[in-house]
């Protein structure tokens, strides 16, 4: 069968598609972008838009699909957000003017990691490269210009960074083993992009970078210059960043502790951010969260910014009129990259104008505060006085969004616009002066002077006044009832206002363009007032938040001492209400590094311990803290390991992915450093699940010696204390009075006595005669236990030595140790099937 031969404009399509092989490739054809072949079939179903074909009568007719090109880019939208690239391709030419096919080209290719959010938040693209033994990692959020580089030491930590810059496309930069793929698209359900070549444009890169950085760096910038296929003045110079030089914390850290969002509805509220989000600015905003990822660990910052949250503190009327100030301020931030883009239109610039005239107000109500602690904010912001006037005299308060509908410029900005103007306003009055003297001086009292598109200016005389026509009228049109009439003075005028209509419009579009490139002379000076303003957003937020919720300044030390008086978790407080939630203090002097804590299930163990958590990061971002007073050391990581967590994708158990987070906490934490560990070891055997506890405990103790809280059902380890000098018990109390129990959400010294846990199952609604079963088997267990063979008190059933023979609950009758002796002489590996089934059957008769 011969192949049907493609049209010139197919074949362009075929050869743009085959450039850009893993993108939609929206081909604009006049007023609509199509696609064609597998492209069209996916996208109307993902669309939900009509499939067609091209020559539906041809043998194998081509499937077609298109969207009209007005609201294109919400089809654009739908299919980055389920993770697909757009290739965009635009007609270069004039279809009427084209010789030929219509040259058309791919302007720019819109991809997850690329597209310029609508909302207020990041959308970080990121690279990974690796150079021997090293890997880099770069990002960059394409609405703000943000560029920043690291390197990491293993795949692991690449991982983590990635799922805490929540980016969705990974650009990667070398050869990926099979299980990093998997990954990274399996697990991570990331878009993977490959670039292996680096950029020839250096100006935003820094050769005194590692190699390793520079690399990565450049082949973020190759990928990001050859998709956009635009200008790009608005992104930052490259800067380097160490993960080290904040408080450390992985993905799964700041999940559990519900920083960002709220991990069980994936929402805002709920989180540490939806509580301290008192900004006004969207750069305010996006700074906060980053603060909360990113929290210091130089006291000195941590310092500065307590002191600033202090003197907003203390004058309330100030702090008002700043709050208030803020306002006005658009993001700037996002305004510059719509500047670089030549995005930005009249009421973009209109929104600047505004900001700008706000930032004098803004410096001025931070210099009444009369305090050399917020001299140096003041200084760094930049009122750009030049920028705000050139907006301020050129564009008209009431222009419109388009860039060609005129109304642009503010009259008596230019002088030639202004003469237009004038001709096009007084015009429609010199043709009612001419109408008026045509019919005074020709006796047609129904004279009148009307326009339409064809004939433009005309006189309108009916067929009864014809003979009343001068001879100066030309005729331009004649009708069944009247005649269309010219004149000279007529023409000029006409001539003189569609002239000024056309150039005005032409003149103002001109005149847009100039203003915006001008504009884009400050797109550094932007970013930079950008960053000031969100500090000072952030800061002023904290304050409100602070006097809001009455929270203190916390102090710090370098004793490695933890002291909270009467601390609360400020989100579940925030949530319940002050007058519900139950302030807990805490303690660890510094001959105290383990706290051990027991109690009930339900009963606040894991609240208690986020507590602390969340009362660190707040304290270390400077913030104010939820607590009477609190002294805090500088924490350089913070480790957890709460609540179940199944990774099922990768085909890791709860006990699996505890075992891997309990490692990683082992492995990198220092004196310094804060673990929380809740239930360690629950997902294993009894015994199994006890010894390992145990053994972490006294790793911890004996060659850590970091803060570690760890929450344990296994009673049993509580008699560690008399053994490790820098453990102590601590447990959730309780009020039992008539068989009913109460949890009192307070924590007190000593061990707990009991787990309550089928009282938890009470109150979870569990059938009355299960509850009573529970209870008899409880008796029972309880009972036999009593007739241990071993005299050794309850402090002496610790697991002493891993050499020593594992702890038993009940007594092992004569008949089960032979069987135990039998099966630990069986070697299984060289066993046939037979002999496995004689041997089964002989153990079957010993039980």
């Amino acid at each position: 069968m011969a192949k049907e031969k493609l049209s010139p404009g197919m074949q362009q399509y075929v050869a743009m598609k085959a450039e850009h092989p893993d993108a939609f490739l929206f081909f604009r054809m006049g007023d609509f972008y199509e696609l064609f072949y597998e492209d069209a079939v996916q996208a109307a179903q993902l669309l939900e838009i009509n499939l067609t074909s091209r020559h539906p009568n041809a043998e194998n007719p081509i499937p077609m699909a298109g969207v009209p090109h007005h609201s294109a880019q919400q089809y654009i939208d739908t299919l980055i957000s389920l993770g697909h690239k757009v290739a965009i391709a635009e007609q270069m030419e004039d279809p009427k003017q084209a010789v030929g096919v219509v040259k058309r080209a791919v302007v720019q290719v819109i991809t997850p990691g690329t597209a310029t959010t609508s909302d207020n938040g990041n959308n970080f693209l990121v690279t990974i490269d690796q150079l021997d033994n090293e890997f880099g990692l770069a990002y960059m959020d394409l609405s703000t210009g943000e560029f920043a580089v690291t390197s990491l030491p293993d795949f692991s930590a690449i991982r983590s960074e990635i799922l805490n810059l929540q980016a969705r496309e990974v650009v990667v930069g070398f050869d990926l083993t099979e299980e990093e793929e998997t990954i990274l698209t399996k697990q991570m359900n990331l878009l993977l992009s490959f670039e292996k070549e680096v950029s020839d444009d250096v100006q935003l890169l820094d050769v005194k970078l590692p190699q390793i950085e520079f690399l990565v760096a450049s082949k973020l910038l190759n990928y990001v210059q050859k998709t956009q296929r635009r200008p790009l003045s608005h992104l930052q110079p490259v800067v380097h960043y160490d993960i080290r030089d904040f408080l450390q914390m992985t993905y799964a850290t700041k999940a559990s502790l519900d920083l960002v969002h709220n991990a069980r509805t994936g929402k805002k509220h709920g989180s540490l951010f939806w509580l301290l989000d008192e900004t006004k600015t969207a750069m305010g905003m996006r700074l906060l969260r980053t603060w909360i990822n990113h929290p210091l660990i130089q006291v000195q910052a941590i310092e500065e910014r307590q002191a600033i949250i202090q003197v907003f503190l203390e004058q309330f009327l100030e702090r008002h009129d700043l709050t208030e100030s803020f306002k006005g301020i658009y993001d700037i931030e996002r305004l510059a990259s719509k500047v670089s883009f030549s995005k930005v239109n009249p009421k973009d610039l209109l929104q600047l104008g505004q900001t700008l005239r706000q930032v004098p107000l803004i410096k001025g109500i931070l210099a009444s505060f009369d305090s050399p602690v917020l001299a140096p904010l003041i200084n760094q912001i930049d009122t750009l006085p030049e920028l705000a006037d050139l907006i301020e005299s050129a564009i008209a308060d009431d222009a419109p969004a388009a860039v060609s509908e005129g109304n642009i410029i503010k009259t008596g900005f230019d002088e030639q616009l202004d003469n237009y103007r004038r001709v096009m306003r007084e015009g429609s009055s010199w043709i009612a002066e001419i109408e008026l003297k045509e019919r005074q001086a020709t006796g047609i009292s129904s004279l009148k002077i009307d326009y339409n598109r064809k004939d433009g200016y005309y006189i309108h005389v009916t067929n009864s006044h014809l003979a009343a026509v001068p001879d100066y009228f030309f005729r331009k049109a004649t009708l069944k009832n009247s005649e269309r009439f010219g004149t000279a003075e007529l023409a000029k005028i006409e001539g003189d206002m569609l002239e000024a209509r056309e150039k005005s419009a032409s003149l103002e579009y001109d005149m847009f363009l100039s203003i915006r490139k001008e504009v884009e002379k400050y797109i550094q000076r932007l970013q930079d007032l950008a960053k000031q303003l969100a500090t000072v957003d952030v800061l002023q937020g904290l304050a409100v938040v602070a006097e809001k919720y009455h929270y203190v300044r916390p102090q710090f030390n370098q004793d490695q001492v933890i002291d909270i008086v009467n601390g609360r978790h400020a989100v579940v407080e925030r949530v319940m209400g002050v007058q519900e939630y139950i302030p807990n203090s805490i303690q660890f002097d510094t001959k105290t590094s383990i706290q051990l804590i027991t109690g009930p299930n339900m009963s606040g163990k894991s609240t208690y311990m986020r507590q602390l958590a969340l009362t660190a990061i707040m304290a270390q971002i400077g913030s104010y803290v939820s607590a009477e007073a609190a002294n805090l050391p500088v924490f350089d990581a913070i480790f957890t390991r709460i609540g179940a967590a199944d990774d099922l994708i990768s085909g890791q158990s709860t006990f699996m992915v505890e075992m891997m987070e309990a490692n990683q906490a082992l492995e990198q934490a220092s004196s310094q450093s804060l673990i929380l560990f809740d239930e360690l070891g629950r997902g294993t055997a009894t015994y199994d699940g006890m010894a390992l506890a145990q053994a972490i405990i006294e790793h911890l103790h004996e060659n850590i010696g970091a803060k570690t809280m760890f929450a344990t059902h296994y009673h049993e380890l509580t008699a560690l204390a008399d053994q490790l000098e820098e453990l102590v018990n601590v447990h959730v109390a309780t009020l039992e009075k008539n068989g009913e129990v109460t949890f009192l959400h307070k924590i007190s010294p000593g061990p707990a006595d009991q787990s309550y846990g089928i009282h938890v199952a009470k109150i979870a609604g569990l059938p009355k005669t299960l509850l009573q079963r529970a209870n008899h088997i409880l008796t029972d267990l309880e009972a036999n236990s009593a007739q241990l063979k071993t005299s050794e008190s309850a402090s002496q059933l610790v697991i002493k030595d891993t050499t020593s023979d594992q702890l038993s609950l009940f007594d092992i009758a004569p008949h089960e140790q032979e069987v135990i002796k039998q099966l630990q002489e069986i070697d299984v590996m060289t066993l046939t099937p037979m002999e496995a089934m004689n041997i089964l059957y002989e153990l079957k008769k010993l039980v």
